[in-house]
């Protein structure tokens, strides 16, 4: 899928870092991690997407390197506390 980070053996294989009902929560966590230097994909968004009846038995996977896991935490706890998000009352310029 478009906007997963490369695989680079150096890393270590794939590890779960989250998991989320919804592809979109997945996606947007997967754009703070990246954003936060931490290569990710998302894995199972389209087969969630696809058969929504599999939707409440198939989470969505946020996958990081094994060697980038303890960034990858850092990175999701700030996610967690709002670290990322945007003033509701300012409309960004850029």
């Amino acid at each position: 899928m478009h906007g997963d980070s490369p695989y680079d053996p150096d890393d270590g294989d794939w590890q779960t870092l989250a998991t989320f009902f919804s592809p979109t929560e997945a996606y947007l966590l997967r754009g703070c991690l990246q954003a936060g230097g931490v290569p990710a994909v998302v894995a199972d968004a389209h087969l969630v997407q696809t058969h929504s009846l599999l939707a409440s038995a198939v989470q969505v996977r946020v996958l990081v390197p094994e060697r980038r896991l303890k960034d990858a935490e850092a990175v999701m706890a700030a996610y967690q506390r709002g670290d990322f998000s945007l003033p509701d009352d300012e409309i960004p310029t850029a």
